[in-house]
């Protein structure tokens, strides 16, 4: 079992930076379970150029709930299962850091589809979300907002399982790539 997560943030630095959305998918492998989808109050301004890219600002944000109000249900949704993600350590490390700042540690397998996508469809010019969705027809509802892409790339994952399905020889090659 998987959950595919994105999340958009205040900047690029886990260390000072903040959740301001997340999206969860859980994902068997072949159908979507679950999605869930919150702003969240990072408790300070989000930067301009992240309101342009996002659409996300200070305003929508309010009343929002704070991360420690959503850290259980991240628990719950994630657990046991791999955290797939586009560029997985930059969501990862953010979240991560979230829970570090409660006291607690966040700890799961991980795999990344942009390592996946290398490995699996080789030739793309870009393995960014936007141009490997574009190259393979797979529509981005809401381009960088979290739910948008988080079902974005449960699709690009759906398609890279179907490329290399689970055999007991596989099973070696896949260890690696989580």
């Amino acid at each position: 079992m998987y959950t595919v997560i994105d999340i958009e943030t205040t900047g690029n630095l886990y260390k000072y930076g903040k959740i301001t959305e997340i999206a969860i998918v859980s994902f068997n492998g072949t159908t979507i379970t679950d999605v869930y989808q919150t702003l969240i109050d990072p408790e300070m301004d989000i930067p301009y150029r992240i309101s342009q890219l996002t659409g996300i600002n200070n305003q929508m944000v309010e009343g929002a709930p704070k991360f420690y109000m959503v850290a259980r249900k991240i628990v719950e949704l994630t657990a046991g299962k791999i955290f797939v993600a586009h560029n997985v350590n930059f969501d990862y490390r953010f979240i991560q850091e979230e829970f570090n700042r409660l006291g607690y540690e966040f700890v799961r397998k991980k795999l990344c589809t942009v390592q996946l996508s290398r490995k699996l469809l080789p030739g793309h010019r870009s393995y960014s979300l936007g141009n490997i969705c574009h190259d393979l027809g797979i529509k981005i509802e809401a381009r960088h907002r979290a739910a948008g892409d988080a079902l974005a790339t449960t699709e690009l994952f759906k398609i890279l399982l179907s490329r290399y399905p689970y055999t007991e020889e596989s099973a070696g090659v896949r260890k690696i790539l989580f």
